[in-house]
C-alpha cells in the first residue's frame, strides 16, 4: 500500500523520521530477516533505518560478538537475533 499525504509523516519532509539502527553482519540469515522486516514497516511506521556492520569495526564486533542482530534506537535496545514487533511497538509508542 502506498504512503498518502494524509500521513502527516509522510507528507512532512521537515520532520525528520525517528531512528532505528541494526547492528548486523553480512552473511547473517538472521541479520537479513530482521532488515527485511523493517524495511516493509518503514512504510507504515516512518522511520530512518541505519545498518552498521560489526565487522567494519573493532570495538563493535568486541560489543557484540555472536549477538546479532541487535535493534537499537536512542542507545536503547529494542531486541536482538528475531525482530520482536511488541517491543518495537511499545517503543514507537513511548517516544511518540
Amino acid at each position: 500500500m502506498a504512503v498518502t499525504a494524509n500521513n502527516p509523516a509522510a507528507s512532512d519532509t521537515r520532520r525528520d523520521p525517528f531512528a532505528l539502527v541494526v547492528y548486523s553482519r553480512e552473511d547473517c540469515h538472521l541479520c537479513q530477516d530482521m532488515i527485511a522486516a523493517l524495511r516493509e514497516l518503514q512504510v507504515r511506521l516512518s522511520f530512518h533505518l541505519e545498518v552498521v556492520d560489526v565487522d567494519s569495526d573493532e570495538a563493535l564486533r568486541s560489543r557484540f560478538g555472536l549477538k546479532v542482530p541487535v535493534l537499537i534506537a536512542e542507545g536503547e535496545e529494542i531486541c536482538h537475533y528475531l525482530l520482536d514487533p511488541v517491543a518495537l511497538d511499545a517503543y514507537f509508542a513511548k517516544i511518540r
